[in-house]
């Protein structure tokens, strides 16, 4: 079994990851849900999932068992009560560490599971270098 790439508490070490996740947890947890289900449902269905289910109190429940599904794809160390406390009494927190997680494991969040399979399949691991730079 391994362990988190990051720690529960290291938020800041990616702003763009935290700012998503405090923000807009909806989208991210949209994003995170997609890539833990490899495509089978897309991030708006997951992410309007979470809303409606957070209308009414249960958006941590539904945080839990995609954190409970991430650990176990992936061979995290863990367990589904300390995934339920993560997610119960820090989501924002959980989800953020779900997201660097993913991204920590090569993952281009913004481009869904089709996205980064075609990428995959293309062989393409970054963004290429523009030459030159910009000018007018």
């Amino acid at each position: 079994m391994a362990s988190w790439s990051t720690g529960f508490c290291d938020c800041f070490s990616d702003l763009s990851s935290c700012c998503l996740t405090l923000w807009c947890p909806c989208v991210a947890f949209g994003r995170v849900a997609e890539i833990v289900d490899k495509g089978t449902t897309s991030c708006c269905v997951h992410g309007l999932l979470y809303c409606l289910l957070g209308s009414v109190g249960l958006g941590s429940l539904y945080g839990c068992i995609y954190r409970t599904k991430l650990r176990n794809v992936f061979g995290i160390d863990g367990s589904q009560t300390s995934d339920c406390l993560a997610s119960c009494c820090c989501f924002p927190i959980s989800l953020c560490q779900e997201h660097r997680e993913l991204e920590a494991r090569g993952f281009d969040m913004s481009a869904g599971w089709n996205g980064n399979v075609q990428m995959g399949s293309r062989g393409v691991t970054a963004a290429p270098a523009v030459q030159g730079g910009m000018s007018r």
